[in-house]
């Protein structure tokens, strides 16, 4: 048996979604399906779509979603059906190298799913699954371990942003950085990831908390989640920067763009012995560079950021109860909330650096 569902098809590089129904096999072992509720449109849906990030065609992308469990394969006992669930693209083996080593987030056969078809157009046409997940579509089957079960209290369907946006930005800033009371932090980029960073660094107790943005039309939405300062980028930046920090820089500064350009300005307004965490996703070829003198007389520390250094199933708890107490919003980063037919519109506000996170709805 199979199921039909609607679907955002991709058909190649640099080409718009088609609306098409799209066949999904029943569950294999040790795979669910579930029906979506939501799904966030990320950045990285994006880079995939224009070649920034490998993928395969055609291909349904989103990987930023929640739903309900409908059906389960052979053996599998972690979850079942009727179960809110959000999706893991990174899904970790627990067994490779780095996962023994305690960093999941940098699993071996993470995107394994993603080079695999998991569904067929009703021509026969074999499919792939954007970052192994499919969320741009009314159901999706992925492995168990893809999927971590809601905690209790929190809706569904915004859960979605929980999948990516909220585990990368939140991690970054209690994982990767490890910001602490008091010390200042700078958010470069406030898209759907930024303002989940920014939100994370008002918890942490970071002060100020210096939100950073190209738009100026974001200050208010980027206040109302933490934000003490707000700052368009521009070349005045290095020096207000240093103006709100003592004449220091920023103790963290968090590149939430994916630019080379944006990381030389994170390192640039960063104190000496500051950390600057790289979480926006880049190109390949757009190389940033750094002098050797000033590598070693500023003592600063440049990191990588995937997936928030996160391990979903001890930290999605975390941050869970911080949904519940209301500390953490995630309604508030949603800005657009749209149909699988407003995808195109939605990458587009994300060129242009518009809005926060669009969500695209299923079921009304």
């Amino acid at each position: 048996m199979s199921t039909t569902v609607k679907a955002a098809v991709f058909s190649e590089q640099d080409a718009p979604p088609r609306i098409q129904e799209l066949v999904l096999p029943d569950p294999g072992p040790g795979q669910v399906r579930v029906r979506l509720a939501a799904a966030g449109v990320c950045h990285s849906d994006l880079s995939l779509s224009n070649g920034t990030l490998a993928q395969k065609w055609p291909a349904v992308l989103g990987h930023e979603g929640a739903g309900t469990v409908e059906a389960v394969g052979e053996g599998v006992t972690s979850v079942m059906p009727g179960q809110q669930v959000i999706l893991n693209w990174a899904p970790s083996c627990r067994e490779c190298w780095f996962c023994r080593q305690g960093e999941p987030y940098l699993c071996e056969h993470a995107l394994d799913g993603a080079a695999r078809p998991y569904a067929e157009l009703t021509d026969g046409t074999p499919v792939y699954p954007g970052l192994g997940c499919g969320a741009f579509a009314e159901a999706t089957v992925v492995p168990d371990h893809a999927v971590i079960p809601l905690p209790e209290g929190i809706d569904t369907a915004m859960a979605a942003v929980l999948g990516c946006a909220v585990l990368t930005g939140w991690g970054a800033v209690h994982n990767s950085a490890q910001v602490r009371r008091g010390q200042s932090a700078l958010v470069l980029g406030l898209g759907g990831v930024g303002l989940s960073v920014l939100q994370a660094a008002r918890l942490a107790g970071a002060d100020p908390v210096i939100a950073v943005d190209v738009s100026p039309a974001k200050e208010e939405l980027a206040r109302s989640l933490g934000a003490t300062e707000f700052l368009v980028a521009d070349d005045s930046l290095v020096k207000a920067v240093r103006a709100l920090t003592g004449g220091r820089g920023a103790d963290h500064a968090f590149e939430v763009v994916g630019s080379a350009k944006v990381v030389r300005t994170a390192w640039n307004v960063s104190r000496r012995g500051g950390t600057i965490t790289v979480v926006g996703v880049g190109s390949l070829k757009d190389e940033v560079s750094f002098n050797a003198l000033e590598l070693f007389h500023q003592a600063r520390t440049l990191r990588g950021c995937v997936y928030g250094s996160s391990d979903p199933t001890h930290d999605v708890p975390l941050i869970a109860e911080q949904v519940r107490t209301g500390e953490l919003r995630l309604s508030a980063m949603v800005t657009d909330e749209i149909s699988l037919e407003g995808v195109p519109e939605a990458f587009e506000r994300m060129r242009q650096g518009r809005g926060g996170r669009s969500l695209v709805r299923f079921g009304g």
